[in-house]
């Protein structure tokens, strides 16, 4: 909690009790009417941001668009308005500093790269010793900003009317007690968590989608022209199937660490069994699942069809515990749905009004930046 403030009530990293408690305190902030509730938001930033790209289409140069960089402009703009309440001015000739602290939420120092990779070889070292991700000015800024958005709220009848996850939070605090740096590392889960993961899977979503045209046709086929309601998000199957390939070629986390609570044998098809105690440490290999042959047919390959319900879905998947798109088990990600509605309904509007074709410039493989901790291709997008 020391070190780090901004992740001290994020249930990604907690264990235990204080895990079961966070998590239940967020979870009811997710629910499906809060996130609809937020639809008309979404929607208003998405025409936003086709706007934008057609502004930035005009300026281009040779050197094409980069995904990343539009995408994290809309996951901005659209989390800090459902979110908190405000515009970061994203789509602007002069955007907030919200804008240039996001893209340094998840820059990595060469001491904390360091530090991860001394834990991953001697676990036992977090006891006594850990590195905060995020840097401190950076960490600061966010409190500040969280202050602000809060006293605001307080102060404004109008706005305490808002349905969003700002007032949840607040209402939670009123409920339970909270004091202030626990609602603001509580209210930083969704934005954090909100900003990056989102942005990258979009971008790579699009990346895919250039490379194979027939399955960007057929996706924007099943689009069509007409207005998409929230209810409709959830009623477009080649969509959801898109998505979930992307997700499986570039998982946001490529392994996740898992530390055993209880004494369990593993027991593999050949009859081998292994063993683990409380306090070993187990590595989920994430991307390695997701390429294997075993369970992939053609693993490399960009393949919608695979998770369409008539070859059985993403639960077949998740069934033989090779797909952790969004996680899996109790622990899965809390803001899934509403990761979901605001990369849906981006792709929407962007298939409704481009044609996207990929940059020559860009790899024609899926090999990732090894310097970062979560998928991202390498010389980007």
């Amino acid at each position: 909690k020391k070190v780090d403030k901004i992740l001290a009530n994020n249930p990604f990293i907690l264990t235990g009790n204080a895990w079961k408690e966070r998590r239940a305190e967020i979870t009811p902030g997710l629910t499906a009417n809060r996130v609809g509730a937020v639809y008309p938001v979404t929607q208003s930033v998405c025409r936003q941001f086709v706007d934008y790209i057609k502004g930035q289409q005009l300026m281009a140069s040779s050197e094409g668009l980069n995904a990343k960089d539009l995408c994290l402009c809309y996951t901005t703009e659209v989390v800090a308005d459902c979110v908190l309440g405000i515009s970061a001015k994203s789509f602007t000739d002069n955007p907030t500093p919200l804008v240039g602290m996001i893209k340094r939420v998840f820059e990595q120092s060469f001491g904390f790269i360091f530090f991860t990779m001394i834990a991953n070889i001697w676990p036992p070292i977090r006891k006594f010793y850990t590195v905060g991700l995020f840097a401190k000015d950076v960490e600061e800024f966010f409190f500040d900003l969280m202050q602000k958005c809060i006293n605001l709220r307080r102060q404004d009848p109008k706005l305490q009317d808002r349905i969003d996850f700002l007032n949840y939070m607040l209402h939670l605090q009123d409920k339970k007690g909270l004091n202030t740096p626990e609602l603001t590392s509580h209210t930083m889960s969704f934005l954090t968590d909100g900003f990056e993961t989102t942005a990258l899977v979009l971008a790579h979503t699009l990346l895919l989608l250039a490379r194979y045209p027939e399955e960007q046709r057929k996706l924007r086929e099943e689009l069509g022209n007409s207005n998409v309601t929230f209810e409709k998000l959830s009623e477009l199957p080649f969509l959801d199937a898109c998505i979930n390939e992307t997700l499986r070629l570039f998982p946001p986390l490529l392994s996740g660490r898992k530390i055993v609570t209880e004494t369990y044998d593993f027991v593999n098809k050949n009859g081998v069994r292994v063993r683990v105690e409380p306090g070993d440490v187990v590595i989920v290999p994430v991307r390695s699942f997701h390429l294997d042959p075993q369970y992939y047919e053609e693993p490399e390959e960009f393949k919608p069809e695979r998770f369409l319900e008539i070859n059985g879905g993403v639960r077949k998947y998740r069934d033989q515990g090779v797909f952790f798109g969004f996680g899996d088990g109790p622990r899965i990600c809390p803001g899934m749905r509403f990761a979901l509605t605001q990369m849906k309904a981006a792709l929407v509007e962007i298939l409704q009004n481009f044609n996207i074709k990929i940059n020559p410039k860009t790899r024609k493989d899926n090999v990732l930046d090894d310097t970062y901790f979560m998928a991202s291709l390498k010389n980007g997008i």
